[in-house]
């Protein structure tokens, strides 16, 4: 089952045999999803290409930014987690980063706990396969510096909410049965990507900050989504992470 499929012998490859040897570039990386974010940091920032990530899907580029005396990784990650944690495996190997910073949207499980507030996980649902890959079976992974980011926010003095949230693949199975049974979880955001990038993180002794903005939602009688947009692209979380990166 695919849930036993953790182990720890050798693998057959890795980032070397595509990459060669590891690069060390910076310390930090910070993964947006948005086209539009990236785009916008190009416009209004001094990035540079350093690297690519490549695929049979073609070559994403690895940017450097110079910011208040630190050098920051800047990438716009694959949705789903077996994308954004095989980026974040990649990354590591291309500019050696060890410290990512990822955001992006989520949608509402609990709009009275979210409305309004950034969310940042406590612990994720493992409903996607790449985590199994990488961490012993479990119905949810620990967000390990979920404690530490509330602190950042705190200092920052911006709302949130400390909750469960549900990482799935599977965006169009996500049923009003499936999410009864989250919310009596207490879980308050449904994602693509924690659970199989923090499995990942936990396993190569990487560091992962992650926080979220709610855009659909999914706790009322019809499925919403006036807000996706703005929880997707809106610059407000670039500030942010630049901040995080600062204090991290």
């Amino acid at each position: 089952m695919i849930i036993h499929s953790y182990e720890e012998s050798q693998p057959l490859t890795g980032p070397e045999t595509f990459y060669g040897p590891q690069g060390k570039l910076c310390d930090t990386c910070i993964l947006t999803f948005s086209h539009v974010i990236l785009s916008e940091m190009r416009r209004l920032l001094p990035l540079r290409q350093a690297a690519f990530l490549g695929g049979v899907d073609g070559k994403k580029p690895v940017y450097l930014l110079e910011h208040e005396g630190r050098t920051l990784g800047i990438f716009q990650s694959g949705v789903g987690s077996t994308l954004a944690a095989t980026n974040v495996i990649e990354l590591n190997w291309v500019t050696g980063a060890t410290k990512f910073i990822l955001f992006g949207s989520a949608g509402s499980l609990n709009r009275a706990a979210t409305e309004g507030k950034y969310v940042i996980p406590t612990e994720a649902y493992r409903d996607e396969g790449m985590s199994y890959h990488y961490a012993p079976p479990a119905d949810y992974i620990r967000i390990k510096n979920a404690e530490r980011m509330a602190a950042i926010f705190d200092e920052l003095g911006l709302p949130h909410a400390e909750g469960r949230v549900w990482t799935t693949d599977a965006f169009y199975r996500e049923t009003r049965a499936q999410v009864a049974a989250r919310q009596a979880e207490s879980c308050i955001a449904v994602e693509m990507e924690l659970a199989g990038v923090q499995a990942v993180c936990d396993f190569h002794g990487f560091e992962l900050y992650d926080f979220l903005v709610t855009g659909d939602v999914l706790d009322a009688p019809e499925y919403r989504i006036a807000e996706l947009h703005s929880a997707n692209h809106d610059l407000d979380k670039l500030w942010i992470a630049l901040e995080i990166a600062k204090r991290i």
